[in-house]
């Protein structure tokens, strides 16, 4: 079976509603540092970008957090692979993914982070699939909103494939 890949979001798309989460968060971040919390692998590309179009001072920690595997839809089974390098105690947190799905993986991470004494503790994404959802999640900041299609490119993958196109690519096997 071979694969194809359509585009779902333009590069350029992608690119005005990260600069426009970047102006909403500088905003309600104003006189304060955030501090960014990419969960790997996939959210790395959006954290980069993300970043770069924040105003306030930012510090960034990684995590990385499985529920998936090599198959395209979750597990339900979530593990910790890589945990935060430093304290959250105080610290106005932000979490960025790149996709919520089922919300299983991150009602799992978000409660678990709650419990290291964050100031304040937001999710980040920039697809959000929300008829997926099993468990509920509140998403503060949202890239889009897109259907229940397996989607690659822009840090999210099929298979370690489709991490680097630069837009959203929508996965059709043949």
């Amino acid at each position: 079976m071979s694969e194809h890949v359509r585009v779902l979001l333009s590069e350029e798309m992608v690119d005005a509603r990260i600069q426009a989460i970047g102006e909403e968060i500088s905003r309600d971040y104003a006189g304060k540092q955030v501090h960014l919390i990419c969960v790997l692998k996939g959210g790395s590309f959006f954290l980069c970008e993300l970043a770069k179009r924040i105003t306030v001072p930012v510090s960034l920690d990684f995590m990385s957090v499985s529920s998936y595997g090599s198959d395209t839809k979750s597990s339900g089974v979530v593990r910790i692979v890589k945990d935060l390098d430093e304290s959250l105690k105080d610290k106005d947190v932000i979490v960025v993914e790149d996709i919520v799905d089922s919300g299983r993986t991150l009602s799992y991470l978000l409660e678990m982070l709650q419990d290291r004494g964050p100031a304040s503790l937001r999710l980040c994404t920039l697809l959000d699939k929300p008829e997926r959802r099993v468990k509920d999640v509140f998403v503060d900041y949202t890239g889009f909103e897109i259907p229940d299609e397996f989607v690659v490119g822009y840090g999210l993958d099929y298979n370690q494939k489709y991490r680097n196109l630069p837009y959203i690519g929508v996965v059709e096997f043949d």
